[in-house]
This record gives C-alpha cells, structure tokens and sequence, in this order.
C-alpha cells in the first residue's frame, strides 16, 4: 500500500538537484532541497524519539521562519497533527487551545517560554521546547543530535495533519480537523488550476499559522520544485523589489493595497511575474480595477475557509477574472445554495453556500454535535457564508450568514450596502453591522474610513443611500473613522464593531 502521508508526496516533487535552493529569506540566508530534507528527517526523529502516542498534536506558537515551516512538515513526516496557533494570541487562549487540543509537544517563541511552559506543563503537556526566528531555542538545539535519515510514516488519507482553530467570532473557537488527503487532494487539484509550471518563483510575505500561507502557498511552491523568497514579514518596498526575480505572488486585499500606495510598483516592475492571487478577505472592486491599470496584471480571486482550504477560483486561463466574484467551484469540489428551509435558490438568488469535496474536513475536533450541526443529512457543508451564483456560474460571496441583519423581519446583507458605500466618492472603505434596536429588532450602523486627505460626513452618505437602496436597507447611523478593527489575515473584525456600537440605540 502506497504511503499517503502529505509528506511523502511534497517530498517526491522536490527537484533533482537537491542542492539548488529552495528558499531565499531576507535575511540572506539560502536553504538548498537537501537542507529541508535533512532539517525536517532531524527534527521528525527528535519527535521520534519522544516516544509520543500515535497522531499526537504538536502545538506551534512561533514567529515565522524556515525553521518553522520545516517543523510543520517533519510533524507530517513523524505521522503526527500539526497545530498551528496565531501569534497575536494572548494567555487566555492559549489556555483554551492548549486545554482542548491536549498537545503532546508544545513549541513556543523564547520570550514566551515562562508563561506558556506552565500552561503547558499543568494541562499535562509532557515536551515544551523554544523556536526562536533567528534559529534560536531548545528546539533545534536538541535536533542537532539526530539522525539526518528518516522514513516518512505511513499515513492514510484518511489520517489526520492538522487542526485550525477557526477565529471563533461567534462563541469559542473550533479546532477543524484536516486530513493529509483534504491537504494533498487540494493542493493537486490548484498546482493545475493555477498553471504552475517549472521555473516558477514564489514571493511568501504570509504568516504561516493560516491556510492561506501555510497549505496554499507552502504546498503549492513545495509540490511544484519552486523556489520561495521568503520574507519574515510583509513589506511592500521589498515585495515590488523581489518581483523581477519571482513569477507568484499570493495576498491578502490588505497587502494589495499598501503595494498601491508605492511609487515603485508599475509594469516595470511586475514584467517577470505571471500571477497574482488574492484572498481571506474580499477584495474592492476599487482595488482590483487600480491594481489591473497600474500593472497590466488581473488580480485572481479565489475562497477558501480553514475548513476546507479553498473550494472555488476565477480561471488562470480561458475565462475572465472577474472581480468582485470567487469565480467557480474548484474541479472535484461541489457547491450549491440554499435557503433557510432548505431549498436551492434560483440562479442570481442569495442564499446559504454548502460545498462538499475530497477537500472538506472531517469534523470540530472533539465537538461531534457541532460537527452534526454543520453538515447537512445528504453530507454537505454549510460554511456560514451567503452568496449567490450568476447565470455563467461564477459565485459572489455576500457575507457571512452571522453578520446578516433582521431589520423589522427584513434580510439586509452589509455587502450589498458597502459596496454601494465604497463606491461614494472620498470613501476609502466601509463595514456595515447590526446592533439591537428596540423598534426593529436590529438595524445597520455604517463605519467608513476615508480616503487620504478627503472631508466625508456620516449624514450625507446616509441621505446618498437613501437615493439608491430601499428603506429598511439604510443603515440608522453613519460613523467617520481613522481605520476599521483587523486581524492578522486583513479581514474586518465585525464581532468587535458589533460589541462597540451595541448600545448605540437602546440607551433611548
């Protein structure tokens, strides 16, 4: 039988020629095929010999760094789960996970070692060791002594190679366990897709405790043979400096953005590259239109959640990337929407968005009833986003279904109202929420940031709208303000709005 560990297929692609590089950090540090194959052999037997229960979870809580990524894949090498974990997490948190989850090994910054060692040690976590991104720490101190021969474990692909705690902006976070084979099937199916080819260079400026810079980017490179210049954290000078020697570079909205903002970013530049993805957020209009006039390049749009890696794309080639839609369900994977009783929607309708696919995970790690919850009798996945497909069969995204607004018994979805909000002149962007009101139940309350430079007036996009949309669609108040709450993927967090103007209409 076949070894299907992740590993083990990542592995078989690497190039002949171990000793070209495979990744450039900014540092200018050069790490050859041959460095990854013996760093990761190293570090998957200090696993080894920790004599760990089978499909033990590793807990990662490091800044980036090769050494990082080489654990994540000497984890999938040793048969064991890797579980990535935010760096912007707090104490409390990591509590949480650390007490769900039961790692086996618990892996941490330096700095952080005294309080997460005793979070650890006292949910009974046996082997905490310290990473730092200057190859630092006990870590790999303690793989130095080991073999630099190792055999991959034997996986099905059925076995589990992670758990992504979700975001948890409604009630605790989950932990969405995948399987090598959803990774491996998913990562497949995009190195066609997305027409990767030999010679092809990667730019990585995501954090890598995401599916978007973790599995996407990482696999995507590492099952193509393709160098990766790797850069610690994202700078848009030195992304628009490295693009004449790269060919890919992957984003969120956010990174797009700030590039937008640099002088040097023209055709010039971007001559070599040949595609640009974005993704983890929605991306403006606004920005996808400057982006393609500024460069010549259209911005790929594509979906994706921690709990299936990504299920649709606008096309690479023969089709429009469109923007302001996902483009269309991956090959292999299944997508329909439905409304609240079930039923699918007719074409062009909003509704509830279920996939289904090799990709799909199997579950919430130790939340059987959540899990029965999420997966609909005939075994689809309802991912909580609402959108709608048009008659070409592209998919638009919509919103999240927990962000919908009931207002007097009507459905209001914020995106329809920001993208009419977006497209005010002197807005740069805008999030649209629900609050309690005692009249309507809920209502819509718009924050917008201006453009540099720009005098907007909450009143009068207010009175704008009031022109364009039907009445219980405009939202009660307008706020003006400097920049919107974000996490580390550039998504909006509308969970913190939402807490922040909720008393806005029922102190009267």
């Amino acid at each position: 039988m076949s070894n299907q560990n992740l590993f083990a297929a990542l592995r078989a692609a690497f190039p002949t020629d171990l000793d070209s590089v495979a990744i450039e950090t900014d540092t200018g540090l050069h790490y050859t095929w041959r460095d990854l194959e013996r760093g990761t052999a190293m570090l998957a037997n200090l696993l080894a010999g920790l004599d760990l229960p089978p499909a033990s979870r590793v807990a990662v809580q490091v800044e980036k760094s090769v050494e990082a990524l080489m654990l994540y894949l000497a984890t999938l090498r040793a048969g064991h789960v890797f579980l990535p974990l935010n760096t912007a997490y707090q104490k409390a948190e990591i509590e949480y996970f650390v007490g769900n989850a039961e790692p086996a090994v618990v892996v941490c910054t330096p700095k952080n070692f005294g309080w997460v060692s005793k979070i650890a040690f006292s949910s009974g976590t046996k082997n905490v060791f310290t990473l730092g991104d200057d190859r630092a720490g006990s870590l790999l101190e303690r793989a130095a002594h080991c073999s630099d021969q190792h055999v991959p474990v034997q996986r099905s692909e059925d076995d589990l190679a992670a758990i992504l705690y979700t975001s948890g902006t409604t009630g605790r976070s989950k932990g969405a366990m995948l399987t090598h084979g959803n990774l491996l099937s998913n990562a497949q199916v995009l190195k066609d897709y997305w027409g990767w080819q030999p010679g092809d260079v990667l730019i990585h400026a995501l954090p890598i405790f995401h599916v978007h810079g973790l599995f996407v980017a990482s696999h995507g490179a590492l099952l193509n043979g393709s160098k990766m210049i790797w850069l610690a954290k994202f700078d848009p000078k030195t992304v628009i400096e490295n693009m004449p020697r790269a060919t890919v570079f992957m984003g969120v909205p956010t990174l797009y953005v700030r590039m937008l903002a640099e002088p040097s970013l023209d055709q010039d530049a971007v001559k070599n590259m040949r595609l640009f993805i974005s993704g983890s957020a929605p991306l403006l209009i606004e920005t996808f239109n400057e982006w393609r006039e500024r460069t010549g390049h259209t911005i790929l749009e594509r979906y994706g959640m921690s709990e299936t890696a990504m299920l649709t794309s606008n096309p690479y080639r023969g089709g429009e990337r469109r923007g302001g839609t996902v483009g269309f369900p991956l090959p292999g994977v299944g997508l329909r929407v439905r409304d609240e009783q079930g039923n699918e929607v007719p074409t062009g309708e909003i509704g509830g968005i279920e996939v289904k696919g090799p990709n799909v995970f199997k579950g919430y790690w130790r939340m059987p009833e959540k899990t029965k919850e999420e997966f609909t009798a005939d075994g689809w996945f309802k991912t909580g986003d609402v959108g709608k497909i048009d008659t070409s069969g592209y998919v638009t995204i919509v919103g999240r279904s927990k962000d919908l607004i009931i207002s007097g018994g009507y459905n209001v979805y914020p995106a329809e109202i920001e993208g009419y909000i977006n497209e005010m002149p002197g807005v740069a962007e805008s999030a649209v929420v629900g609050v309690p009101h005692p009249d309507f139940g809920e209502v819509g309350v718009a924050v917008v940031i201006p453009k540099p430079g720009a005098q907007i007036e909450g009143d009068k996009i207010v009175g704008t709208l009031k022109q364009q949309l039907a009445n219980f669609k405009i939202p009660k108040k307008c706020y003006v303000v400097d920049q919107l709450p974000r996490n580390q993927m550039g998504k909006v967090q509308k969970n913190l709005l939402r807490e922040q103007y909720k008393g806005e209409f029922l102190a009267r």
